[in-house]
Order: structure tokens, then C-alpha cells, then sequence
């Protein structure tokens, strides 16, 4: 009787069109999407940013959104860096609807994360399980979970595409990993969790390389592995500004002692850099294809290193702002109105 009832179901195994269903063989994963997306779900948050008014012609603070995932039960979130680096204010809001102030701990620039911390902890936390991204294969099975266009816990699904490394030449940039997905990525999913089919965080997604900006195109997360080892383990520096790189025929234009600096697009409210003193640009320019604000500061050295565009030197930067801690003594030679100025987070 056993072996006739094999042989049944082995039919149905190798004829689908026929019609009829063998319970003995047939299994329903645990992992099926819609129980992962229900049990991974509450650890995926929504984030606000807000940045005041650059120049004479914002009326009204810019708010983006973007994606995270609690990684913490202190309330720990990582996120995309370019999302949150240089935003003055930052709200979290949670799949339950209860929302948090926030602030940013640690961040990598040049690996595109971020670490919050929230400064209300909702009573019933969900935190994420974290994986390892070195069993990630091409091919496995993806879930990313974020708010393209503001539509917040939204599911995407596709596969492990690629796995690339970034290249680079100073000491204290390590090679980090971007997993590259076919999962849908459009603008909001920044800094949310790609997942495994076990309901473990893989990646945080960090951008979509398309001509239209739309998830037409190659998705690209950082690897947990990257992210843990610069957020939790190292704590990379947030120094709460972004900068236009000043070179060649501009770096002459605006008269700078030397061949490159970095001219201050934003600042964020009681970040590093604004406890420096540093002062943002807040008029709009575009030369060529090249779109940037003028009006601030412009840094020509950090901790006495010239800004340059020489590889070596502006490694030996990279390198120092690599070391800094919450502790550091930054100093800061700026242009400033024609004049050179020294800045400083010393307390006098």
C-alpha cells in the first residue's frame, strides 16, 4: 500500500498539469514570505529628516525620508549615511505608530551607514536578529523592507545579483562589501534591511544605480559584516558636515592659498562641526553640471594635513579623521571672507 501511494505522488511531482494533491510530499516552509515579512517587520522603522532653510530661497525646512532597522534593545538604528549626516533634526517613527527623537552616534561616509539612537524607547521594542553576510550567495532569495516614496513597510523581493568591493589605498578605509540585488530600490528604501530567508538582516540599502533614478536599474546594500565592524564595533566618527571638493580652475577662482579645499555645503545642528563653528554655504550655484552652494567656509587643513587632491595626502586626511573619537581635539584652518582662520572644538 506504501508503495503504491509513492508512486501516486510521484506523478504529481513530475506531471504538475494533472490534477490532484499529494499531501505526503508536499511541504509548506516555515519561512514563507508573508510569515517572515509579519515576524521581521516591527524592527523596520520609518525616518524623517529635516534640514532648516539653506538660503534666501527656502521658504520651508526639507524633510526626506528614508528606512532603518533597530539593531538594539538601547534603541540603536542604522540607516543610510546620506539619508541622516547632515540633518538638523530626526524623527523615527515605528510600525506601532510611536515615534522618537533621534540623533546620529557613528557613521561612515565613504560606506554610506549610519548609527542612531533614540531618545524615547517604546515599551515594546522589536529588534533585529543579524546575520552574516559572508554566507550570502548569488542567487539566494532576498527580502528588503523600507518606504519608497514614503509608503512605509513596504515589501520588495528579488536576489543576491553580485557581491563588490570597494577599492581603496588608505589604512584606515578598510574594503567594505555592497550586496547587489535585483529587489525593487527606489528613493525611501536608503538605509533600510535587506534580509535572509531566515528573518536575518544581510545589508542596509544604500542606493540604486539607474538613468532614471527608479528602481530600473542595480540595487546595492552594504553588507551587515561592513556594517557591523564601522558602527558597532568601531564606532566611525560623525562630524556632521558635507563639503564640495574645490580643485583646478575653481580652487583658483575662489582664491585659495593652495590647490584644493573643501567648501561647506551643510552643517547639521550641534553636530562636530557645528560645535567647531563651521559655517554652511547658502547660495545656490550651478557651473556646468556641477550644482553647489557658496557662501561658507572653506577647509584648507584637518589636524595640520592640507586638503589636496594628491592620492597620498588626502589618504593621510582620511587616516586621522579615521582615528577620531567624541574625544578628539579637532583642528580646523578654514577661509573664511579672504581670511585664514583656525577652528577648534578645544575648550578654553
Amino acid at each position: 500500500m506504501l508503495r503504491k501511494l509513492v508512486a501516486f505522488c510521484v506523478l504529481f511531482i513530475l506531471f504538475p498539469a494533472l490534477n490532484g494533491d499529494c499531501r505526503v510530499f508536499k511541504d509548506t516552509p516555515e519561512g514563507s514570505l508573508n510569515k517572515i515579512f509579519k515576524r521581521v517587520n516591527p524592527a523596520v522603522v520609518l525616518i524623517i529628516a529635516v534640514e532648516r532653510p539653506k538660503g534666501p530661497e527656502d521658504l520651508k525646512p526639507l524633510a526626506t525620508v528614508s528606512s532603518g532597522v533597530v539593531v538594539s534593545k538601547e534603541g540603536e538604528i542604522m540607516t543610510a549615511a546620506h539619508a541622516v549626516n547632515v540633518a538638523d533634526k530626526i524623527v523615527v517613527q515605528f510600525a506601532t505608530g510611536e515615534a522618537s527623537k533621534a540623533s546620529v552616534i557613528a557613521s561612515s561616509t565613504e560606506a554610506d551607514i549610519a548609527l542612531l539612537k533614540i531618545g524615547k524607547i517604546p515599551k515594546h521594542l522589536k529588534v533585529a536578529e543579524l546575520g552574516n553576510s559572508d554566507n550570502a550567495q548569488v542567487g539566494d532569495e532576498v527580502l528588503v523592507i523600507g518606504a519608497p516614496y514614503g509608503m512605509d513597510h513596504t515589501l520588495t523581493v528579488g536576489h543576491v545579483s553580485g557581491r563588490r568591493h570597494s577599492k581603496t589605498v588608505c589604512n584606515q578605509l578598510r574594503p567594505f562589501e555592497f550586496l547587489q540585488t535585483d529587489a525593487a530600490i527606489n528613493q525611501g528604501n536608503s538605509g533600510g534591511p535587506m534580509y535572509d530567508t531566515s528573518g536575518k538582516v544581510i545589508g542596509i540599502v544604500s542606493r540604486i544605480l539607474s538613468s532614471s533614478g527608479g528602481s530600473m536599474g542595480l540595487g546595492f546594500a552594504v553588507s551587515i559584516n561592513t556594517a557591523k565592524e564601522l558602527l558597532l564595533n568601531k564606532k566611525s566618527f560623525w562630524i556632521g558636515f558635507d563639503a564640495y571638493l574645490l580643485t583646478g580652475d575653481l580652487a583658483r577662482a575662489f582664491n585659495l592659498p593652495q590647490d584644493a579645499g573643501l567648501l561647506i555645503q551643510h552643517v547639521a545642528d550641534n553636530s562636530p562641526g557645528d560645535l567647531i563653528g563651521l559655517r554652511a554655504g547658502g547660495i545656490p550655484v550651478q557651473i556646468g553640471t556641477n550644482s553647489f552652494l557658496i557662501g561658507g567656509d572653506i577647509v584648507l587643513s584637518i589636524q595640520g594635513f592640507p586638503v589636496t587632491y594628491s592620492i597620498d595626502e588626502a589618504c593621510a586626511i582620511q587616516d586621522v579623521i579615521g582615528g577620531f573619537t567624541p574625544e578628539t581635539t579637532i583642528e580646523l584652518s578654514v577661509l573664511r571672507n579672504g581670511k585664514v582662520i583656525s577652528l577648534s572644538n578645544k575648550k578654553q
